[in-house]
């Protein structure tokens, strides 16, 4: 029999070695970041998603004393990039700016998706969550959404809404559902040209973001009928929830949400500290005003089991959603 004094002994050379073997294999909180870190933005620059990464980048390189670089990789619905990213080191050099139809939809959307949104990717944490509304021209639209449901069910597949991206298609999806209504879906290219749709009689509704809708509702262009989110901010204080405008008994929020994701198998330790200090960066009050300002309201998770959790969350409600409109992009 092995003397315990023994058996302490083995064991402490094996933490001892192990701990070396981890210190050279991988980075710890301590040495990372250890050379450039790359967040990648699956869009085009200048977009919502785009702003907030650079904003975080430069806040980062700042605190870490490392470059922090934006790289935009766009294309197939933001699967180019997540594929990049799945298949990258998991040291946590390289990490994905990623929107809800990245980790939660697309997987209902492909028959072969490159990555898996599960096994692929170490969530850190949400950053921000926009909120959207369901507007109509000032001149001549409905005055309520009881009023726009009811001119709907007069003539059914009359009316119809645009959309830019797959959220504001699902949007009016769920609320033609709910409402058992039939309005139209017309598709455009982003969301500016969806709203000029709007304005110029096009299209009788949409569902826009607030940076968008709301400048035109001062303006006395378009009036804002419901929010599609119960989050309550200053600028939307006179616009009522969906459910509450149409007298719903439930409708759950619906907004487009980015976050922050490394590839799996990135240490702990390592996702633990990109997770603090994003979050710190995002709820200073001076970069939370001016992202809140944007319409990108800033949103971040406790932990990143707290994130893992609202992902996996999110995918079970689109997952009985996405089946049953038939939209595929394969």
């Amino acid at each position: 029999m092995i003397p315990a004094s023994r058996i302490a002994a083995l064991a402490l050379a094996g933490a001892l070695i192990g701990g070396t073997a981890y210190a050279q294999g991988q980075p710890d909180s301590v040495s990372y970041p250890s050379r450039n870190v790359h967040l990648i933005v699956p869009f085009p620059a200048g977009g919502p998603a785009d702003i907030v990464a650079r904003l975080l980048a430069q806040k980062l390189s700042d605190a870490w004393g490392q470059p922090v670089i934006v790289e935009n990789k766009a294309g197939a619905n933001t699967v180019l990039a997540a594929q990049y990213v799945a298949q990258a080191a998991p040291d946590g050099h390289t990490l994905l700016v990623a929107i809800d139809s990245t980790l939660v939809m697309n997987p209902y959307l492909y028959k072969k998706l490159p990555y898996d949104p599960f096994k692929d990717f170490a969530p850190i944490t949400q950053t921000t969550q926009s909120m959207s509304v369901l507007a109509v021209r000032a001149a001549d639209g409905p005055k309520s959404v009881k009023e726009l449901i009811a001119q709907a069910k007069a003539a059914p597949g009359k009316l119809n809404y645009g959309g830019g991206t797959l959220t504001p298609q699902l949007m009016g999806y769920v609320f033609n559902k709910t409402a058992g209504i039939q309005v139209q879906y017309i598709p455009y290219r982003g969301t500016p040209a969806t709203v000029q749709g709007l304005l110029t009689k096009s299209v009788d509704m949409v569902y826009a973001a607030t940076s968008i809708a709301l400048p035109l509702v001062a303006e006395g262009k378009l009036r804002g009928l419901a929010r599609l989110d119960s989050r309550s901010f200053p600028a939307v204080k006179d616009i009522p929830t969906l459910r509450e405008a149409a007298g719903f008994a439930t409708f759950d929020d619906l907004s487009v949400w980015l976050g922050l994701v490394a590839p799996s198998g990135t240490p702990k330790p390592v996702v633990d500290k990109i997770h603090r200090e994003v979050v710190r960066i995002l709820n200073d009050p001076a970069v939370k005003e001016r992202v809140d300002r944007s319409g990108n309201y800033i949103n971040t998770s406790r932990s990143p089991e707290e994130f893992g959790a609202f992902i996996r969350k999110e995918a079970a409600r689109w997952s009985k959603v996405l089946p049953e409109t038939g939209i595929r992009y394969d």
